[in-house]
């Protein structure tokens, strides 16, 4: 059995995206392309954003920390720490109000 502190492993990705260029940093937690669920914690720094991309399987996002906005062609969700968004079965990229840490869990 593994244990893991989301709110370290929020923390650690933030720092990190502080520090890149592209302003986010991500850290696998569980799985993979080789598996069926992958569960990764992700951190942008305010104002940078993840690009238009698909959904290739089901998907959630938890924020950790901060706020973003999901947006999907004229949709868009806000999530702040603690909120549970269902990643639309479409385009979709994500955009950080503040800095943001969170988890997504991707199921193939």
């Amino acid at each position: 059995m593994e244990k893991k502190s989301l709110t370290a492993v929020a923390r650690q990705q933030l720092k990190l995206a502080t520090l890149a260029t592209s302003g986010r940093s991500s850290q696998t937690l569980y799985g993979g392309h080789t598996h069926s669920l992958r569960q990764t914690v992700v951190g942008l720094k305010a104002g940078h954003s993840l690009a238009e991309h698909d959904n290739t399987g089901e998907s959630t996002l938890l924020v950790l920390s901060g706020t973003l906005v999901l947006l999907s062609g004229a949709n868009e969700w806000k999530g702040s720490e603690g909120d549970l968004i269902v990643v639309p079965k479409a385009r979709h990229s994500v955009k950080a109000i503040d800095d943001v840490a969170f988890l997504l869990t991707v199921a193939m």
